[in-house]
Protein backbone atom coordinates (compact mmCIF):
# COMPACT_ATOMS: atom_id res chain seq x y z
CA UNK A 1 0.00 0.00 0.00
CA UNK A 2 2.23 3.22 -1.32
CA UNK A 3 -0.15 5.28 0.07
CA UNK A 4 -0.03 4.61 4.18
CA UNK A 5 3.15 4.06 6.24
CA UNK A 6 3.62 0.90 7.71
CA UNK A 7 2.49 1.35 11.09
CA UNK A 8 -1.00 2.92 9.65
CA UNK A 9 -1.33 -0.26 7.21
CA UNK A 10 -0.74 -2.76 9.79
CA UNK A 11 -3.62 -1.42 11.76
CA UNK A 12 -6.08 -1.58 9.15
CA UNK A 13 -5.36 -4.75 8.07
CA UNK A 14 -5.80 -5.31 12.22
CA UNK A 15 -1.89 -6.87 12.26
CA UNK A 16 -1.86 -7.36 16.18
CA UNK A 17 1.49 -9.15 17.20
CA UNK A 18 3.66 -10.40 20.08
CA UNK A 19 3.96 -7.00 20.94
CA UNK A 20 0.13 -6.39 21.54
CA UNK A 21 -0.31 -9.31 23.49
CA UNK A 22 -0.63 -9.38 27.58
CA UNK A 23 0.88 -13.28 27.42
CA UNK A 24 2.49 -15.62 25.41
CA UNK A 25 1.97 -19.49 24.78
CA UNK A 26 5.03 -21.02 23.48
CA UNK A 27 4.00 -24.59 21.58
CA UNK A 28 7.22 -24.38 19.64
CA UNK A 29 8.62 -28.51 19.81
CA UNK A 30 5.39 -29.42 22.06
CA UNK A 31 3.55 -32.68 20.58
CA UNK A 32 0.10 -31.84 18.83
CA UNK A 33 -1.52 -33.66 21.73
CA UNK A 34 0.10 -31.42 24.67
CA UNK A 35 -0.36 -27.93 22.40
CA UNK A 36 -4.13 -28.90 22.45
CA UNK A 37 -4.74 -29.64 25.56
CA UNK A 38 -2.87 -26.35 26.58
CA UNK A 39 -4.87 -24.22 24.21
CA UNK A 40 -8.25 -26.07 25.75
CA UNK A 41 -6.93 -25.13 28.98
CA UNK A 42 -6.80 -21.34 28.25
CA UNK A 43 -9.92 -21.47 27.03
CA UNK A 44 -11.33 -23.31 30.10
CA UNK A 45 -10.01 -20.81 32.47
CA UNK A 46 -10.72 -17.94 30.63
CA UNK A 47 -14.81 -18.03 30.63
CA UNK A 48 -13.66 -17.57 34.65
CA UNK A 49 -11.44 -14.43 34.44
CA UNK A 50 -11.27 -11.29 32.62
CA UNK A 51 -10.88 -10.94 28.99
CA UNK A 52 -7.18 -10.92 27.72
CA UNK A 53 -4.87 -10.80 24.53
CA UNK A 54 -2.63 -13.80 24.46
CA UNK A 55 -0.16 -15.02 21.25
CA UNK A 56 0.16 -18.33 20.39
CA UNK A 57 3.58 -19.43 19.43
CA UNK A 58 3.96 -22.71 16.72
CA UNK A 59 6.83 -24.25 14.59
CA UNK A 60 6.61 -22.79 11.38
CA UNK A 61 6.31 -25.27 8.54
CA UNK A 62 9.46 -26.52 6.44
CA UNK A 63 9.63 -28.59 4.14
CA UNK A 64 10.42 -31.56 5.40
CA UNK A 65 8.05 -30.69 8.77
CA UNK A 66 4.22 -32.50 7.64
CA UNK A 67 1.39 -31.44 9.02
CA UNK A 68 2.43 -28.43 11.56
CA UNK A 69 -0.12 -27.49 14.60
CA UNK A 70 -1.42 -24.38 12.13
CA UNK A 71 -4.36 -26.51 11.23
CA UNK A 72 -5.14 -28.48 14.48
CA UNK A 73 -4.79 -25.46 16.68
CA UNK A 74 -6.60 -23.31 14.31
CA UNK A 75 -9.57 -25.39 14.69
CA UNK A 76 -10.00 -25.50 18.22
CA UNK A 77 -9.83 -21.46 18.38
CA UNK A 78 -12.14 -21.18 15.49
CA UNK A 79 -14.63 -23.26 17.40
CA UNK A 80 -13.59 -21.11 20.36
CA UNK A 81 -14.36 -18.19 18.35
CA UNK A 82 -18.22 -19.28 17.43
CA UNK A 83 -18.66 -20.27 20.76
CA UNK A 84 -17.99 -16.52 22.47
CA UNK A 85 -15.01 -17.35 24.14
CA UNK A 86 -12.66 -15.82 21.53
CA UNK A 87 -13.25 -11.52 20.90
CA UNK A 88 -10.46 -12.13 17.73
CA UNK A 89 -8.81 -14.30 15.99
CA UNK A 90 -5.65 -13.52 13.81
CA UNK A 91 -2.48 -15.23 12.40
CA UNK A 92 0.99 -13.38 13.47
CA UNK A 93 2.32 -11.11 11.15
CA UNK A 94 5.42 -12.59 9.80
CA UNK A 95 8.01 -10.95 11.45
CA UNK A 96 6.81 -12.29 14.96
CA UNK A 97 6.86 -16.27 13.31
CA UNK A 98 4.25 -18.51 12.94
CA UNK A 99 1.10 -18.26 15.58
CA UNK A 100 -2.17 -16.81 16.29
CA UNK A 101 -3.07 -13.75 18.36
CA UNK A 102 -6.19 -14.48 20.37
CA UNK A 103 -8.15 -11.74 22.45
CA UNK A 104 -9.96 -13.80 24.64
CA UNK A 105 -13.69 -12.82 25.66
CA UNK A 106 -12.97 -13.50 29.03
CA UNK A 107 -16.56 -13.36 31.74
CA UNK A 108 -18.66 -10.05 31.43
CA UNK A 109 -18.28 -9.59 35.41
CA UNK A 110 -14.50 -10.39 36.20
CA UNK A 111 -11.91 -8.18 36.37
Amino acid sequence: MPFFDDVYAAKLRGNLGLADAESVIDLRGVSRQRALASIQEMLERSRFAAGKSVAVLIDPATPTSGETLFQPVGRLLLEARRKGWVARLTPLPARDGAGFYVALAGRADAG
